[in-house]
């Protein structure tokens, strides 16, 4: 099933990703995240991370005084994201089943993460899952790629090549099962050239289907923004990526079971 090839993948992909592609990302993404989230929760307020990679957002986060606790299900990001932000809480869960107290007063997602999410039951899984973690009032920002994404940037091919790693991306995406695929091949120069080949998933979830999921997990003040051309996300990053912000409402029953590992 193509959730368990992207998990195995990013185990294989973490060293390039924590080297490459994390940062690039979230050097465009924080001051939408300044703007959209962070200006309206409190100094030092509980953040969760969720689908958190090699920590790259939580190390913004911790620096500027947040209280944040990462999940992921890839052990081989979190080995990273444990080595940069050793004042954060990272957990290896799985985002479509994960249930942590209410104690966050935002969580976040970035880098199209949801989208490796395939199917939409699964996905309103996740936003349940947020929900119950959030605090009464608390807010919750995710990006995702939209078709315009898959249909201008993931046909493209891409390397990186260097002394001791390559790194080669061919991308593809099928408008009618609207999954995007990509299909990676790694070289890296240890004692020897070790070859790793990883196959990544992603899903063209509707703007009508993520606002319905989001519904009926039980958030409020629903709102869609365009990256490119709302919030100023140049370059192809920006290409068809849209932002997700939505609030939990002030009264809610938060009665699951929870996480031992978070109190």
């Amino acid at each position: 099933m193509p959730p368990v090839e992207n998990e195995v993948g990013y185990d294989r992909l973490a060293w390039f990703y924590n080297r490459y592609w994390g940062a690039r990302f979230h050097r465009q993404a924080l001051p939408i995240l300044e703007r959209l989230l962070l200006s309206r929760i409190p100094p030092g307020a509980a953040v969760l991370d969720l689908c958190c990679g090699t920590g790259d957002l939580t190390r913004e986060l911790a620096a500027r005084g947040y209280r944040v606790t990462g999940i992921d299900a890839s052990e081989g990001m979190l080995r990273f994201a444990r080595q940069n932000v050793p004042a954060a809480d990272f957990f290896p869960l799985d985002a479509r089943a994960f249930s942590l107290a209410p104690q966050f007063q935002a969580a976040v997602s970035t880098f199209d993460s949801l989208n490796h999410v395939i199917e939409l039951t699964e996905l309103t899984a996740v936003f349940r899952n947020v929900y119950r973690a959030l605090a009464a009032g608390g807010r919750f920002l995710f990006d995702l790629n939209l078709e315009e994404a898959y249909l201008r940037e993931w046909e493209k091919s891409s390397s990186i090549v260097e002394e001791d790693h390559v790194c080669i991306v061919r991308g593809g995406y099928d408008s009618n099962t609207r999954l995007g695929r990509a299909e990676i091949t790694l070289f890296r120069r240890e004692e020897v050239w070790r070859r790793w080949d990883v196959t990544l998933f992603q899903k063209c979830h509707s703007p009508d289907e993520v606002q319905s999921a989001l519904g009926e997990s039980g958030f409020k003040e629903i709102r869609l923004y365009e990256a490119g051309k709302e919030l100023g996300m140049a370059g192809e990053i920006g290409v068809g990526r849209a932002f997700f912000l939505a609030e939990k409402r002030e009264e809610s029953d938060d009665a699951s079971p929870v996480h031992p590992l978070v109190k």
